[in-house]
């Protein structure tokens, strides 16, 4: 009668190739690696699109005070509408401002993180 606890050479050869080709120490690092330059990507482009609502969020607050603030100038002649005209156009300046530094420092860390 056959032992039948032993096992196939042919398995226990195809189990032992497996393990040196995903068990290695370079495999095991190069594929960390990937994993944290995915992991980087992924946190700045969360980081851009966090900006993009900013900015988006920026325009839609200084248009509406742009509009109300030209209808009371246009109702009263008050030149302090005009001033917050101005005020609102820089909030939308330096939002924008904010959103390009972003980007430019996210694509920097993307750019300088080794991908394995």
């Amino acid at each position: 009668m056959a032992d039948s606890t032993k096992v196939n050479p042919q398995i226990l050869d195809s189990i032992n190739a497996n393990q040196q080709a995903v068990l290695t120490q370079p495999v095991i690092k190069t594929s960390g690696a990937g994993k944290a330059y995915q992991s980087v990507a992924q946190s700045t482009a969360f980081a851009i699109q966090d900006a993009v609502d900013q900015m988006r969020n920026l325009n839609t607050i200084s248009t509406t005070a742009i509009g109300v603030a030209m209808a009371q100038y246009l109702a009263t002649g008050d030149t302090q509408y005009m001033d917050a005209i101005q005020q609102a156009q820089k909030v939308v300046e330096a939002g924008a401002e904010n959103l390009k530094t972003i980007g430019q420092n996210a694509a920097s860390v993307l750019k300088e993180f080794p991908s394995g």
